[in-house]
């Protein structure tokens, strides 16, 4: 049995937890609400982000983030990437020992173009830092809540970091693979994001599987040409964290890039799709890290520059798809 703690109360964060209870693990979730804490202690639901879940009874939860920091071994970070930051810091200012750090989220900082390990690791001292992983894959938390197999890929430059995960995470409904390559892992879960509000647009304005599989297609070459140049393995974006994570993505109405892309398509603004998604929509953020990328590092990304252009610039959706389609012809 391994202390672990989770931090971060949404419906990524309350699935693994539950995942590390079933598996026998002394886990404590931190989250700020206290409502929902009340609610997951006593109740041990979460039914504003699993409302079909009934959680393990040995899962504790508390509002006291250095009582969650110092009660584990391990530090499961599952907070939305503009809070990384804001809650690695608070963690160093309560840590008193080394911790391993895997997150489980998926973006690209605008601006600094940093990943999440990056980020931890700029905000973490060093000497509380044992390793830093990440947990990514096709993985929709309702479906893992209620226990429906799922396959996912651990990544660290320290393989030894990714086994440990891997050992603490495995179960008969939940295979994890380990992986040694932490940027390309990071880069597939961030910008399949763009693809899957793309895919959602798609559908919102009715069109059929041909014009999804074409986006899908070429959208996994946009990652795989971003995520080479930035030092990934291409190989990678063949695997789960690749293309795995772009099928689920793109295709189940479980996603909240998809939704929002949805909805975007049938002629919602992108603040009335976010208001009404309730939720934090990774996609919207990382394709602005993504287009700045992409010309930062002079790589042509069609499909991402598109949606950047409808989501900021205020770009018509059918006057997108009509340019993206009308390109210059090009060899395969």
């Amino acid at each position: 049995m391994t202390n672990v703690s989770v931090i971060g109360t949404g419906s990524w964060g309350t699935a693994l937890a539950n995942v590390l209870a079933d598996n026998g693990h002394n886990c404590l979730m931190w989250g700020k609400t206290e409502a929902t804490i009340n609610e997951l202690n006593e109740q041990h639901t979460n039914h504003k982000y699993l409302p079909e879940a009934q959680l393990n009874k040995y899962l504790k939860a508390t509002t006291d983030l250095k009582q969650a920091v110092l009660h584990a071994e391990i530090l499961i970070l599952a907070v939305p990437t503009k809070a990384i930051r804001s809650v690695t810091a608070q963690i160093n200012d309560v840590s008193e020992a080394p911790k391993i750090i895997i997150h489980v989220s998926k973006g690209i900082e605008p601006l600094t173009f940093k990943r999440i390990s990056e980020m931890i690791e700029e905000e973490m001292n060093t000497a509380l830092i044992k390793g830093v992983g990440v947990l990514s894959g096709p993985s929709h938390a309702e479906e893992v809540a209620v226990k429906q197999p799922t396959t996912v890929a651990v990544a660290s430059k320290d393989i030894s970091v990714a086994r440990i995960a891997q050992d603490l995470f495995m179960n008969e409904y939940f295979r994890v693979y380990t992986n040694d390559d932490l940027i390309g892992v990071e880069i597939g879960g961030a910008l399949k994001n763009i693809i899957a509000l793309a895919a959602g647009i798609t559908d919102g304005l009715g069109y059929g599987d041909n014009a999804k599989a074409a986006l899908m297609t070429r959208g996994l070459a946009e990652i795989t040409r971003l995520g080479t140049k930035m030092g990934a393995d291409p190989m990678t974006f063949l695997g789960l964290a690749g293309i795995g994570d772009l099928i689920v993505t793109c295709t189940s109405v479980h996603s909240r890039n998809w939704k929002c892309g949805n909805m975007l398509g049938k002629g919602a603004t992108l603040d009335e799709a976010l208001a009404q998604m309730g939720m934090v929509v990774e996609g919207v953020r990382t394709t602005e890290a993504a287009y700045e990328i992409s010309k930062a590092f002079n790589v042509e990304m069609p499909i991402t520059s598109a949606l950047y252009k409808l989501l900021f610039e205020g770009l018509d959706v059918n006057t997108g798809v009509m340019e993206l389609m009308s390109r210059e012809k090009k060899n395969e």
